[in-house]
This record gives C-alpha cells, structure tokens and sequence, in this order.
C-alpha cells in the first residue's frame, strides 16, 4: 500500500513540475480575445492572404519548398479555423457563424487568386510540389491534428514563442487551396478535388484539436441568461459540427483503408514477389482498381510460380486484389514508357555517383598539385626578396621531388633548390640561404645546391 501511494506521489510529482499547463497559463479572457481578433477577415488581413497565396502560387510554379515555406508562415489562414473549434469548446454560436463566413471567404479568396495565377502564369508544367498536394494520406491526418493541439496550447499560455507560424507551415493549408487553383486554371478536376479535400481534412483536425485543447484546458462556456436559448445554441452548434464532422470521418476512414492497403501491397511484392535471376523493373499498386502490377525483368517466371504467389495475396488481405505480372519487353501490354523511365533514372543515378567521385578525386589531385606548383616554383616576389638579400645570387631553380631511401625504401618529398651565384658562398650564407627558403616556401625539407658562375 504504502509503495502504491509512493508511486502515486511520483508521478503527480513529475506531472505537477514538467506536465502541468496551468503554471504557464494565459488569462482565459485574453485567449479567447486574441482567437476572436484572429477570425476576421477584411482589410489587411484579407490582402496579406491574396498575397500570400500569389507566394505559394509563384513557389508551386517552380518548384521551390523555401518559397511555399515563407508564404505559409505570412498566410493568416489558422484564425478561422481555430475559431470553429473555440466556439464548439465553449458553445459559442455567434463566434462559430463569424468563424465560418471567414473560413469561407478566405478559401473562396485563396482559390480565385490562385485560378487567377495559374491562368495566366507562362509556366504549366506540373512540378513534384503540386503532385505532392493531390492525395491525402493518413500522415496528413495525423500532422494537423498534433499541429492543431500544438497550436491552441501555445495560444492559451504565456511562451508563445514560434509555435503558430510552426503549426501553419506543418499542417501546410495554403499549398492544397492553390493547387486547387491550379486544378481549376487547367481544366482537371482530380487536382481539384484531391487538392481540396486535403485543405478540407486539416481543416477539420486543426478544429478537433483547438476543441479538444479547449474542453481539457477546461474553458469556461458561455453564459446565457435565457436557458431555453442555450439549448437551442446547443443544439445548433452539435448539428453544424455533424455536419462538418461527418464528411471528415467517413473521408479518414477512406483514407486508413488505402494506407493499410498500399502498405500491405508493397510487403507482398517485397516478401513474396522475389525470384531467383529475376527482378523487379517497377511496380504499380492501385487501391481503386484493386489492382497490382509490376514488370520483371531476367529469367522468366512460371505460370506455376505465379500462380503460387497470388494464392498467397490472402495472407496479406488482399483478396480482391488482381495480381498482374508482365516479363520480356516484347509484351504488348507492358507500360514501355515505365521501363524507360526506370531504366533512365537508374542510369542518371549511377552516372551521378560516378561523376560525384571522379569530381572529389579531380579536387583532390588538383590540390595536391597547387601544392607542388605553388610552393615549388620560384615567382616575381621570390625573386626579388632574394636579391636583396642575398645580392650574389644570380638564378634560382625550385623543384619539389620525391626521394626514395635505397635501402629502407621509404619515400620522402624534398625541395630542391638550385642556385646560381657570382662566387661561392659561406657556409654561414648557405645556413641564412636554406632556413629563408625552406620559410619561404614552406617546405618541410630543403637542399641546396649551389652552382658557380
């Protein structure tokens, strides 16, 4: 008994010194304040986001993540969404109505500026970053429902620090809305809806999470003098969360299942699509058409073994799933362009490594030589610091050897330096002579040999 109590202690303990939100707390009223402030959408606050969605347009166009970035962080699109979620905490209904006009206009902005771009932008070739922003994952999920906590926790305390601009680049709501945009300017329909119904889901997780923080924060709900009032407000704010709600679940859920099923494709074709001298080319999995594909290359693969292998599609969960297995480039059937590509890009990767290390090598061997050519040859300045020093000298010859000990056979750099003089000098010059040009030249071992005129 005793030890429970102790550990019951220990573990309020650590709840109560690093856990605890109400030691950082904001005052309540200025939280609520600063969401409301932050749901408008006129003046400036509209033009920044028309501004910042021609950013994210112009950074989708080129392909360019630092740009996305940058207009995400200036993009005021996090107010209404957390307001939706303010408002249910607290059964604000006149709160939710402002919360959702903005929410409306600020898409409806942020789409039309975005159509209006990509209409008239000279740039319509489809870049990796607008693909990126066509269909939703579970991952997409989960960002904007800790990104919505992460947001609501760092309003409702005093160390606000960098949070909100982290939470909009996380969840990314203004890259989906232009590639809306951009689906519309172009006529295809998919990018539309993929695009949206990505903005729609972290919409509504963001809103989750700010409900969720809210109720656990324990928000005080609004009064209402007339209770027969607060029923009916009640009652409309649970109906207008339904119905927002509803969608956003059944989509999810849609979403889980293709993840599940995407991931259990790919563990089949590694675990189970592997044959000895054969190998895989590319593969295509498609969650609608239930549906697997992949082009092999290499000794050919029996009917018999195929036939094994799709037996073993149940054991993955993948009954209804259709295994299709093409081989030999002469296969009508078979995607030619696919094979290309592949074929492409792993010649450019390995074509890539190789000229990254002929490239380090080059660098390396070209150092080596500024060593040898820059230390071991006499300049202008050289040549001038020694005639005033030692006036007899005439010619100077620098030359970087290596010298190899006959009878250790160990290998040694030496800088040789051949002088030309009017007479011979001492043996206290030769010394001055040798220690200014082993400095000189920052050798690390120096001879010298001096000729006569």
């Amino acid at each position: 008994m005793e030890l429970n109590n102790r550990k019951k202690y220990l573990i309020r303990k650590f709840y109560d010194d690093y856990l605890d939100l109400n030691k950082s707390m904001e005052d309540e009223k200025l939280t609520v304040e600063s969401i409301r402030n932050g749901v408008e959408f006129r003046g400036a606050n509209l033009w920044i986001l028309v501004f910042a969605t021609f950013i994210a347009s112009l950074g989708l166009n080129v392909n360019s993540t630092a740009v996305i970035i940058g207009a995400m962080l200036i993009s005021p699109l996090m107010g209404p969404i957390m307001g939706v979620g303010l408002a249910v905490g607290i059964n604000d209904f006149e709160l939710m109505k402002r919360s959702l006009k903005s929410y409306f206009i600020a898409t409806l902005f942020s789409v039309t500026t975005a159509t209006v771009y990509f209409a008239f932008t000279p740039l319509d070739e489809v870049q990796s970053e607008l693909l990126a922003r066509t269909s939703p994952t579970i991952y997409d999920v989960f960002i904007a429902l800790v990104g919505g906590l992460a947001g609501i926790v760092a309003v409702a305390t005093k160390e606000k620090g960098n949070v909100i601009p982290g939470v909009a680049i996380a969840t990314a709501l203004m890259p989906p809305l232009c590639t809306a945009g951009f689906g519309l300017a172009t006529g295809n329909l998919l990018y539309f809806l993929g695009a949206f119904y990505l903005y729609f889901i972290n919409s509504v997780f963001i809103s989750l999470a700010t409900f969720v923080g809210v109720r656990f924060m324990k928000f005080k709900h609004k009064e209402f003098v007339d209770k027969n009032r607060e029923k009916l407000v009640r009652k409309y704010i649970i109906a207008i969360a339904l119905v927002t709600m509803c969608p956003a679940i059944y989509l999810t859920y849609g979403i889980v299942k293709e993840t599940f099923y995407m991931s259990a494709a790919n563990e089949y074709i590694t675990e189970e699509l592997q044959f000895p001298n054969s190998q895989i080319l590319s593969r295509e999995v498609s969650y609608n058409k239930r549906e697997i594909k992949v082009v092999m290359i290499g000794n050919e693969v029996s009917e018999e073994q195929i036939a094994t292998a799709e037996r073993k599609l149940a054991k993955y969960n993948l009954d209804e799933t259709k295994l299709l297995v093409f081989q030999g480039v002469n296969n009508a059937d078979m995607d030619i362009s696919n094979i290309k590509s592949m074929v492409m890009e792993d010649f450019y990767k390995n074509t890539e490594t190789k000229l990254v290390a002929q490239q380090r090598e080059i660098d390396s061997l070209r150092a080596q030589l500024d060593v040898y050519t820059r230390d071991g040859q006499a300049d202008t300045k050289l040549a001038g610091e020694m005639k005033a020093l030692f006036g007899d000298v005439k010619s100077v010859v620098l030359s970087r050897s290596i010298r190899l000990e006959l009878d250790s056979l160990k290998h040694d750099t030496v800088t040789f330096a051949i002088l030309q003089c009017v007479k011979e000098p001492s043996a206290n010059d030769r010394k001055r002579m040798t220690d200014w040009l082993k400095t000189r030249t920052n050798a690390g071992k120096l001879e010298l040999i001096v000729m006569d005129r």
